[in-house]
């Protein structure tokens, strides 16, 4: 609903305060808005009488009132049977800390339908969400004596913590990838028991290949938040060691942390460092690596229901064909180049919190820069950033991003997919046995680039 036709239905709730009908289109119209402070204004000025409101209509306002984060007043209105009610009442309770009632009202939802399922909702009911300043304190690697025995602290442990959970909404454009993981993934992870009546297991692997920069480890973050699963973010540093069998030993420690923290995702950028094609491995060790990495993912020695395990490399040509094999990473995708709409999505988002002067041509900006990846777009509008920052300074005072900015910092952009691009496209016309890179010569014909 647009602005003028809401700002009308306002005014006429303003001039007939007490039609109770037209209050209801009002609010459904405004939680279909989204806006918190808009709908904040009008919880406050309706009028509605509880006893005549059925049930429906009160979760609609509690849904309103956990909005706008007055969870106590959302369970006032959210006393029905039904299922969705409970599930609202739930989220409600564990708001405010009254995991007892949010723990009934949750199971009682889930009993009436299953399909409701909120894996993150029952983890944080039953207390197993790690608090975001525990995280932190928590949060360090322990150096390593020479040939000491793999720790365990220094397996448990959370890079990078987050400020904020990242979901695909924070990520710009790559919508069929978003689609295939959401289908493929995410769902047998937050409805497992309507899964399991069709015999279907959360977890597995997924190989994302594609040029440096174009949103690899973030869709894997993204994934991790959808899923509302821990996520392990595993560096090549923290499985390679100079000792014999130390790495093999720390890779199976990582695997078993991730199978006690299931629900998990085990992220291992750079997959090609430890899982290389091991015909051109000319020492044992690597080779003996690359094993240990598949019975992991085979799960030989414990299973690994709800552990995802997620790998990313720009050089998919150079990971072991061993780890395409279903049941390990089963499924490979191509993250590509953001597109057009993509690019100006990833602008508006980097431009956000910044100050900026009016309205910013940044589908012009999208236009003029094909084959730029995030990263790319990221390093263009520092530029800009850099370019206000050294106007501010010279004039002493806050001079914002301005359009100027951006069309000086794109004179010396440049996109850096290029190269990766010229290199698969070797590999996809003469080395794309079973098919493997037809995502590749797809995304290379849609843009006049397969000669």
């Amino acid at each position: 609903m647009d602005n003028a036709v809401f700002e009308s239905l306002r005014s006429a709730l303003r001039a007939s305060p007490d039609n109770r009908d037209l209050a209801l289109v009002v609010l459904r119209a405004a939680l279909e808005r989204n806006h918190t402070d808009e709908l904040a204004q009008l919880l406050s000025e309706l009028k509605l009488d509880g006893t005549q409101l059925v049930e429906a209509e009160r979760r609609d306002l509690g849904r309103a009132y956990l909005s706008i984060g007055t969870p106590a007043q959302a369970i006032a209105w959210l006393q029905g049977d039904d299922s969705e009610t409970l599930l609202l009442k739930a989220r409600a309770c564990a708001q405010i800390g009254d995991l007892d009632q949010g723990r009934t009202a949750y199971r009682a939802a889930l009993a009436a339908n299953p399909a409701l399922e909120d894996r993150a909702l029952a983890a944080e009911l039953d207390s197993k969400v790690i608090r975001l300043d525990a995280a932190r304190q928590g949060t360090r690697k322990v150096a390593q004596d020479a040939n000491d025995d793999t720790d365990a602290t220094e397996i448990t442990r959370l890079l990078r913590p987050e400020t904020e959970r990242v979901k695909f909404a924070d990520v710009g454009g790559l919508e069929a990838v978003k689609k295939q993981i959401h289908r493929r993934i995410i769902l047998p992870f937050q409805k497992p028991s309507l899964f399991q009546r069709f015999r279907r297991k959360a977890g597995g692997g997924i190989l994302l290949y594609g040029p440096p920069g174009c949103g690899k480890t973030l869709i894997a973050r993204a994934t991790a938040g959808e899923c509302g699963a821990k996520f392990f973010n595993v560096a090549v540093s923290d499985v390679l060691d100079m000792y014999i069998g130390e790495s093999e030993r720390k890779l199976h420690a990582l695997f078993e942390q991730a199978r006690r923290s299931a629900p998990a995702v085990l992220f291992f950028d750079e997959v090609e460092a430890l899982g290389g094609k091991r015909q051109y491995s000319r020492e044992s060790t690597s080779s003996k690596l690359v094993s240990q990495f598949l019975s992991e993912l085979d799960g030989f020695t414990q299973a690994n229901d709800n552990v995802l395990v997620m790998g990313a490399t720009n050089v998919p040509w150079a990971v072991d064909p061993a780890f395409r094999r279903p049941g390990r990473f089963d499924r490979v995708m191509f993250v590509p180049p953001p597109d057009r709409a993509a690019r100006e999505s990833i602008l508006e988002a980097l431009l956000r919190e910044r100050p900026t002067a009016g309205e910013l041509p940044l589908r012009e900006i999208a236009d003029l820069t094909p084959g730029f990846s995030g990263a790319d777009l990221r390093d263009l509008v520092e530029s800009a950033v850099d370019e206000a920052i050294e106007v501010s300074i010279a004039g002493g005072r806050e001079v914002p991003v301005t359009q100027e900015h951006l069309r000086t910092a794109l004179k010396a952009a440049k996109s850096t997919t290029n190269e990766w691009l010229t290199t698969a496209r070797n590999y996809a016309r003469y080395a794309n046995e079973g098919g493997q890179y037809d995502e590749v010569l797809e995304f290379l014909d849609q843009h006049g680039q397969r000669r």
